[in-house]
């Protein structure tokens, strides 16, 4: 049987039990937070002792329990369900179902030995901003699709290259990975991102142009890694003769867009003057499988989706992702000065810690070696540069401190940033 063992994540919430806040899974929809909380968490509380009759599971989207929809009916339910001091453990799907969950779950907080957990999967509770909710009293563990290394290990026995190409693909959601034909993954995700993300998305913002937004989508989906901003998007709708959309809206709707974790942006950084530039910014799906069902699966250029892949297993790693900008001047043939904008594609951050890569599909010769370590060579500091490669090559280091490893080394090593 395949099984996705999503560790890091079962991890966190170990290690965050009997905190004394109420632990709520966010991630996009059919990520794997309801597998996540009731088949692993489950089943650590119960290796670890934990008697059955201390679980209390409530799924609100089942019809035989729609009397718990009603939070005070909930409240009385778990409470006539602890009969004694030890620690109880209370864990709540589709917890969006219930009205004033909110309140619900404050309240499970003024039981000593309850400890809580609700996941979540409509619009509203997948926003972002579902935590302000709770103040001080939620602790958000946030749940992405399947990592590369998560999906390799569960097929064992397929060759690199098929696991890759399957994965920049169709990407990390845990059902798609488990059908078996391409028309039924492609199918799949196509189903999910018309009837239940932008349906979420149509009902939350209570969206009237539906079209512009689906074009935008495609638009992003198409434009992935490149940098971009409102007013260029603009443009692009009023060249390409689609219907008129006003750079203020276009802001709008990108911010839909990452308050339902479909896609997330990374904004430029200048190194050397130590300062953000708000524009232009790249925009990243959390998922490829989900970008490439919006394009219908006819743009599949590996060297972006590449970049995309790299940056999702940073954000998994923990690290807060920008891309990085370096102005230089350099002298032109006839003498004169030009200042110049050097990118460094992945500022990559998590407390003292940080990294520069770059992502390098291929480098054939050595005009595209330089052309990846001139702005690498440009950074005045000593923290780590990488250039991440497609070809499953032995890591090298040359004498600027430079790495240069293969992609499949990068995605399947926990500490690869660090070799």
């Amino acid at each position: 049987m395949i099984e996705f063992k999503r560790s890091k994540y079962l991890q966190k919430l170990v290690s965050h039990k009997h905190n004394r806040l109420v632990k709520i899974i966010t991630g996009v929809r059919r990520c794997g937070k309801s597998y996540l909380l009731f088949n692993l968490f489950k089943q650590h509380l119960l290796d670890s002792g934990v008697e059955p009759s201390h679980i209390i599971e409530i799924v609100f989207d089942d019809r035989r329990r729609r009397d718990l929809r009603n939070p005070d009916a909930c409240i009385e339910y778990v409470t006539s369900l602890i009969k004694d001091n030890q620690m109880y453990y209370v864990l709540l799907d589709e917890v969006q179902l219930m009205e004033d969950f909110e309140d619900a779950l404050l309240t499970f907080l003024h039981i000593p030995n309850l400890d809580t957990y609700a996941t979540g999967s409509n619009s509203r509770f997948l926003s972002t901003d579902v935590i302000t909710e709770f103040r001080d009293r939620g602790d958000e563990i946030h749940i992405a699709p399947l990592s590369f290394s998560e999906y390799a290990n569960a097929f064992p026995d397929k060759p690199w290259n098929d696991l890759w190409e399957e994965y920049y693909t169709y990407g990390g959601m845990p059902y798609a990975a488990l059908l078996d034909s391409p028309e039924e993954k492609e199918d799949y995700l196509k189903r999910l991102f018309a009837r239940t993300y932008i349906k979420d998305i149509v009902e939350r913002y209570n969206i009237q142009d539906k079209q512009s937004m689906e074009q935008l989508i495609n638009i992003a989906a198409s434009s992935v890694g490149s940098p971009t901003n409102p007013l260029k998007l603009e443009k692009t709708f009023l060249s390409a003769g689609k219907t008129k959309l006003s750079h203020v809206t276009i802001s709008q709707y990108l911010e839909y867009l990452q308050d339902a974790f479909l896609i997330e942006k990374s904004i430029r950084y200048d190194i050397k003057g130590k300062k953000y530039i708000s524009t232009p910014s790249k925009y990243y799906f959390v998922d490829l499988g989900l970008r490439n069902a919006r394009l219908n699966f006819r743009q599949n250029e590996e060297n972006h989706l590449m970049e995309n892949v790299i940056y999702n297993e940073l954000r998994m790693r923990g690290f807060s992702v920008d891309v990085g900008m370096i102005e230089v001047k350099e002298k032109q043939p006839d003498g004169t000065w030009q200042r110049k904008q050097l990118e460094i594609d992945f500022v990559a951050n998590k407390g003292s810690r940080r990294y520069y890569i770059q992502s390098a599909f291929m480098l054939p010769d050595e005009q595209k070696q330089h052309q990846e370590e001139r702005p690498l060579l440009r950074v005045n500091d000593s923290f780590k540069k990488i250039i991440v490669v497609r070809d499953n090559i032995l890591l090298r280091r040359d004498d600027n401190g430079i790495v240069t490893m293969g992609l499949r080394q990068f995605l399947l090593d926990d500490n690869s940033l660090d070799l």
